[in-house]
């Protein structure tokens, strides 16, 4: 039974997923707004959806350690395997934009992640200051997006083009019942799930956060997963990379920022995440750049190392576990 609330959990948070960005998108292309801007904004948001669903589900029941592991997890899980398995199925061509601004602003917010956290808590305070640094990056992208080129803006229109196969969703009416419906998922599938995981920590004796890092990491990853994977196929390889930039990014100022505020008490940040899966985070941040910068691509060689340090990541956490 736990099983099944786990998978029945999962796909309502990736189906909810699906239906947030979709009705999100199709409402804002409505109503006039640029596709540069829903794809900088509601579509990289709308892919971090099953991560701020779960954490702030967590931290309301007092599975803190899942919130902030899932949030590590989840970063550290769409640099290594995402970027990795795109790269191996074509290498990835990255665009000046994301080495210039999009890597640095990532590893800018996973270094003050850990310095907020080098007290061992994320406060209410810590909290606010990451959520109001997203409110200002979002501006300052959707400020910036005007002056992008024709290409890019020409690029993100045919990205968004799928949503308007088929005229059934075409009412904003349609389009609000949607966004509803998919908020409605997520929280469900978020109770699910932070549950399930909750009964897989005692039943394996392993950690809360163990448990966010690895199993909840992963299931929440999802979306990102293939909304990449089919970029990568269609060609569209900056969009694969930007998905999981900005995904990184909203996870540490949205939903920690979120998760931050929220919380019945600070967020307790222990020994093992401060010595270990925080330096790793970022580490993994740290290794994009020059990556980026040798040749501005990430060839295949380049996404199986991803793939074998990530493999390597969860075993060695189930081996220290067991004190192997």
């Amino acid at each position: 039974m736990t099983l099944l609330l786990f998978v029945c959990g999962l796909l309502a948070l990736v189906g909810g997923a699906q239906a947030l960005v979709r009705g999100s998108s199709k409402l804002a292309l409505s109503c006039g707004i640029s596709p540069l801007v829903v794809g900088l904004t509601v579509v990289a948001f709308g892919t971090s959806a099953p991560e701020l669903a779960v954490s702030i589900r967590s931290a309301a029941s007092g599975q803190v350690d899942i919130a902030l592991g899932n949030v590590v997890g989840s970063n550290i899980f769409n640099v290594l395997f995402i970027l990795g398995l795109s790269a191996l199925i074509k290498p990835l061509i990255v665009t000046p934009q994301i080495i210039r601004q999009e890597v640095p602003v990532m590893m800018a917010a996973s270094l003050l992640v850990f310095l907020l956290a080098a007290d061992s808590s994320i406060e209410a305070l810590d909290g606010a200051l990451l959520f109001g640094l997203l409110l200002a990056y979002t501006i300052f992208v959707v400020r910036q997006s005007r002056l992008e080129s024709r290409a890019t803006q020409d690029e993100f229109t045919q990205e968004l083009a799928t949503l308007d196969r088929g005229a059934w969703d075409r009412h904003w009416s349609v389009q609000l019942l949607l966004i509803i419906a998919g908020l409605a998922l997520l929280i469900v599938g978020a109770r699910w799930l932070v549950d399930a995981a909750v009964t897989f920590a005692r039943v394996l004796g392993l950690s809360e956060v163990v448990i966010g890092l690895t199993i909840v990491a992963i299931g929440t990853s999802l979306p990102e997963v293939a909304t990449s994977v089919v970029a990568t196929l269609r060609g569209e390889r900056d969009i694969a990379i930007g998905n999981v930039i900005g995904s990184n990014t909203f996870n540490l100022l949205g939903v920690l920022g979120v998760t931050g505020l929220i919380a019945q008490q600070a967020l307790p940040v222990g020994p093992a995440m401060l010595g270990f899966d925080l330096p790793v985070m970022i580490i993994v941040a740290l290794a994009c750049l020059p990556i980026f910068f040798t040749a501005h691509l990430i060839s295949r060689w380049e996404g199986a190392l991803f793939l074998f340090y990530y493999l390597a990541y969860p075993a060695y956490l189930l081996l220290a576990v067991q004190q192997h």
